[in-house]
């Protein structure tokens, strides 16, 4: 819709940060302009989807695997806007969506098990290094899921609600 509304002449002053290669292109067969970071370090906003949202407004992002990309679009953007239909309404994060975590290569055995002994989350899920493709959650390969930044992505898998997910946030984003 936005690239018919650029079109069109509705729309004009768009300049778009993509933030994974298939967006890239989608956005370039639609005719919007587009820029990076290294040009444009602040936003005036970052629009998102969401995989799956709670009632406190937790949310799991990064099921398409562009983790790192919409983090730092996010981080400098001054308004961050998450769009979600119901179906993306949950009671508790954890069970209905795997929370995906992208990782480096080196050492990676090593980030799953730091990763998976988190106090929040030890016990309490299973991380599972993502096969196949890198933009989907599903194990749809024999190899190893890299991101457009030659990264690797660990699902962690939950059985039941995770109990403190800001607690859980908090730990993943400093490890």
């Amino acid at each position: 819709r936005l690239g018919m509304l650029l079109k069109d002449g509705t729309l004009k002053d768009i300049i778009a940060v993509p933030t994974s290669v298939r967006t890239k292109e989608q956005a370039e067969e639609l005719g919007i302009p587009l820029t990076t970071l290294d040009e444009f370090s602040r936003l005036d906003v970052a629009i998102d989807g969401a995989d799956e949202v709670d009632p406190d407004l937790n949310l799991v992002k990064g099921g398409g695997g562009a983790l790192l990309r919409e983090k730092m679009v996010e981080i400098v953007a001054d308004k961050f806007i998450v769009i979600v239909d119901e179906s993306k309404l949950c009671d508790a994060l954890g069970p209905g969506f795997p929370v995906p975590v992208e990782i480096t290569p080196f050492c990676h055995e090593h980030t799953i098990r730091v990763v998976g002994d988190l106090p929040a989350l030890k016990g309490k899920c299973k991380p599972v290094l993502r096969m196949g493709s890198s933009s989907n959650n599903q194990n749809d390969g024999d190899n190893i899921a890299v991101t457009d930044n030659g990264n690797y992505i660990v699902d962690l898998v939950f059985d039941k609600p995770i109990e403190d997910a800001p607690a859980a946030a908090a730990q993943l984003k400093n490890t």
